[in-house]
């Protein structure tokens, strides 16, 4: 589900995070909004620190731009399932890539 407004993109999404996984280390252009479905998810930011730990009903949120660097792993043994919200600049991808900042885990 998805739709532009006013110059702004807002898509609706379900992203799984299979056990041992991550997203990867990145950021958005916009800001994120999400629930977690099932499961727990490890939200670490750019200086390897664990910033949050977010189970089953619990909002995230997280902010937009370059500086704000982060990656979510699922560290439990059941799939991590989000629904998130993407507030976004037109045209803007979900999220930009970003390399590891020197964590010892991707």
């Amino acid at each position: 589900m998805s739709g532009p407004v006013g110059g702004t993109d807002y898509t609706l999404r379900e992203i799984t995070i299979p056990p041992g996984r991550s997203t990867g280390w990145h950021f958005h252009d916009g800001p994120l909004y999400g629930v977690v479905r099932r499961g727990t998810l490890s939200h670490f930011d750019s200086s390897c620190a664990l910033d949050g730990v977010y189970g089953a009903g619990a909002p995230i949120r997280e902010p937009a731009g370059p500086g704000n660097v982060h990656t979510g792993r699922d560290l439990g043994d059941t799939p991590v399932v989000l629904d998130v919200l993407y507030v976004l600049p037109h045209g803007s991808p979900f999220s930009e890539d970003a390399p590891n900042p020197g964590c010892a885990f991707q």
